[in-house]
């Protein structure tokens, strides 16, 4: 175990780098993905693609869309998503939806409010437009108003709820209350829901708490965190009727749209998760993560610092100990977590003794990982 007491010579990457190094390990506790096994009714889904293949081409593209938009947006309480046609973009993943945002606001403005912390794609991509970030500490964010300075300063301001990593959510009254000050001071207010799934404190109908501000909102959903569908997935762009970006023209320069097979096999996966498959899924990961928060009971120095998260994630604390250096002695028993620092994209040194699990992995997988992770840190 030399490597957990000796510095790791490697330089620290993106998250999304970290990531790949896992993704051909079975215990890849990395990314934030759904890679548990497919329940019984999932796997007839599976079965039905050839079927699905055959409706789809037999239908218009825009009814097999409605229909999967229905079953998704019904399925979380969205029910008063917009159906008005250019309103809900449909693209392959919810980083494609992203860059579109990113690229739509950039041509209006040169500077947006970020939670802090949060998944490093996200402060990537907003960089990435030329676009100067504005943090907002996610007490700040989830405490009083927030600052009328930092409002007068920005075009936008970006919130992800579930957070990901800490799992909190933005509550009714405080959406309410975010979206009038968006309202009073002209900001777009954009929201990352790509998480919601997991929480249902998060399935209250936010379009409804949006449309009813009169804000300029823009939201981004997603079905790639829920159900292993091996990267075949949707993350849809959703805005306000006056959003004042050019949201449309931007998705034409980037893509056509999203597979209708794709768009089919979502409605299913919806279908399933209404008639039990959600809550389902919620007890799975709510066990896993009592596994794992067993499984490190009582290793000195370690800490769960999310004891109300929900979410598919688990931010586990440290202590003194180097995350980066316990990252790298995991990898001798091929088990891969996340360091934290770089979800602390304004001050890395924040996300300093501090890993991410993921948790939609086969129990199997996670017990070995946990066991190994355990064993780590009690030789630290």
């Amino acid at each position: 175990m030399n490597a957990i007491r000796n510095p790791l010579a490697i330089e620290l990457g993106n998250l999304t780098q970290f990531e790949y190094l896992a993704l051909n390990s079975p215990l890849n506790l990395s990314d934030g993905h759904a890679r548990q096994e497919l329940t019984p009714n999932q796997a007839r889904i599976i079965e039905e693609l050839p079927s699905l293949w055959t409706d789809a081409v037999k239908r218009p593209v825009s009814e097999v869309e409605a229909d999967a938009l229905s079953a998704f947006f019904g399925l979380l309480g969205q029910h008063h998503y917009p159906i008005a046609e250019g309103r809900v973009l449909s693209c392959y993943s919810s980083s494609v939806a992203m860059e579109i945002f990113a690229r739509s606001l950039a041509g209006v403005s040169g500077s947006i409010g970020l939670v802090h912390p949060t998944f490093d794609n996200i402060p990537d991509i907003l960089r990435g437009v030329g676009l100067k970030l504005v943090p907002i500490e996610e007490d700040a964010l989830h405490g009083g108003d927030l600052d009328p300075e930092l409002l007068r300063g920005v075009g936008a301001i970006f919130i992800t709820t579930p957070n990901n990593p800490t799992g909190r959510v933005v509550s009714r009254e405080r959406l309410r209350r975010l979206a009038d000050e968006c309202a009073q001071h002209d900001v777009v207010l954009a929201l990352d829901t790509c998480f919601r799934g997991f929480d249902t404190d998060a399935h209250y109908d936010h379009y409804a708490v949006l449309e009813a501000s009169g804000c300029r909102w823009v939201v981004i959903e997603d079905t790639g965190k829920l159900w292993p569908t091996l990267e075949l997935k949707i993350g849809w762009l959703v805005s306000a009727a006056h959003v004042g970006l050019p949201l449309a023209k931007v998705y034409s320069d980037i893509l056509l749209g999203v597979s209708p097979l794709v768009m089919s096999m979502v409605r299913r996966f919806c279908e399933d998760a209404a008639e039990g498959g959600l809550a389902e899924l919620h007890e799975f990961i709510a066990g896993n993560r009592a596994m794992l928060r067993t499984t490190l009971a009582n290793v000195p120095g370690v800490e769960f610092l999310d004891p109300f998260s929900r979410t598919s994630v688990e931010r586990i604390g440290i202590g003194s100990r180097s995350n980066l250096a316990v990252w790298s002695a995991l990898r001798e028993h091929n088990v891969f977590a996340l360091p934290c620092q770089k979800f602390y994209w304004n001050n890395p040194d924040k996300g300093e003794g501090i890993l991410r699990i993921a948790l939609a992995r086969p129990p199997s997988a996670l017990a070995a990982g946990a066991a190994a992770l355990r064993a780590v840190l009690s030789e630290a």
